[in-house]
């Protein structure tokens, strides 16, 4: 019988090409999620097809060509080292496990990895979402595009899907260790998280929390006081109430409030993308330093590093042997 154990680290995704078109097509399947966006889809997708996609897509595709890789996005090319790495971590560990990479919106797609596993006949399969903290409008979405494949099948092998590891001691290791590494002293470290309507809050997601809950964990290991930290949340569209504080806010009046010098990490990221490396080291430092900011400092996502790499292998490999 076979035992090897099959894999899924999950991310989001991102186009298949920094092209108009490309771009369009994957942000029609993003959009379209009613975890992402719930309005009733004959007001939204009418709204969405004419006027916000031909809005965006060609500038977004501008963003994607500037840091596209051989690889594909930046996203894809980073995942993809992830994948090989925790193959790698596993195998050292003497785990029989065959890892894939997919991702809930474009290509490689959840189905592809699960048909990929279930054709090798894995006696268990265990879903990663790469999402440190839980939210409704993602890891959920991943467990969503998971079932639907699910369904299809009657011989399904059990599974363990793992809800978040916001607070995961090796994760938080992780981030305190590559914080440490670029922190300098008498500088304002902002935590920024990805944000989301305030209405899924009010109704039920415990996002927030969950990032308060990682923030706290590193503020505790850092030794920083009340005034050297804060947390404020990103890459909010449309006129709805989002989770504030707002990053982009925070960096205009953060000189105002006394903040000179700042670094920001991005603990809700798996890997580098557009978000972070457009939108924080790009366009919210160009308004901390209009606005009187003497410094700026961009903390990168986790990506590769090697502690990282472990804490993955780890949450992965307890499940392999429960």
């Amino acid at each position: 019988m076979n035992q090897k154990i099959g894999v899924i680290l999950v991310n989001l995704g991102s186009p298949s090409a920094p092209t108009p078109n490309a771009v369009s097509d994957y942000l029609w399947q993003f959009l379209r999620d009613k975890r992402v966006v719930d309005l009733p889809a004959w007001k939204w997708w009418p709204l969405l097809k004419t006027i916000i996609l031909p809005h965006r897509a060609k500038r977004v595709a501008e963003l994607y060509r500037q840091s596209w890789t051989s690889q594909g996005s930046l996203l894809i090319a980073i995942s993809q080292q992830q994948k090989k790495l925790v193959q790698r971590y596993l195998s050292e560990q003497g785990i029989d496990a065959q890892v894939e990479l997919a991702m809930t919106y474009g290509e490689p797609s959840i189905s592809h990895a699960v048909t990929t596993l279930m054709q090798i006949k894995v006696a268990k399969i265990i879903v990663l979402p790469l999402f440190p903290q839980y939210s409704s409008t993602t890891t959920a979405a991943v467990f969503d595009a998971f079932a639907k494949v699910w369904q299809k099948h009657r011989d399904f092998p059990p599974f363990e899907f793992i809800h978040n590891y916001a607070d995961n001691p090796d994760y938080i290791y992780a981030l305190v260790q590559i914080i440490s590494r670029y922190l300098k002293k008498e500088t304002f470290l902002l935590f920024s998280y990805h944000s989301i309507p305030l209405r899924y809050e009010k109704e039920g997601d415990n996002y927030r929390q969950q990032c308060e809950l990682t923030t706290q964990k590193i503020v505790e290991k850092l030794g920083l006081k009340e005034n050297q930290w804060g947390i404020a949340f990103q890459s909010r569209f449309g006129r709805e109430e989002w989770l504030s504080p707002y990053t982009d806010e925070f960096m205009k009046t953060a000189f105002a409030n006394g903040i000179h010098k700042i670094a920001v990490v991005c603990p809700g990221f798996s890997a580098d993308c557009l978000e972070t490396i457009e939108e924080i080291a790009q366009e919210n430092r160009s308004y901390f330093l209009r606005n009187g900011g003497e410094e700026f400092q961009y903390i990168p996502a986790l990506n590769t590093q090697q502690n990282y790499i472990v804490a993955l292998g780890k949450i992965i490999a307890k499940k392999c042997r429960d």
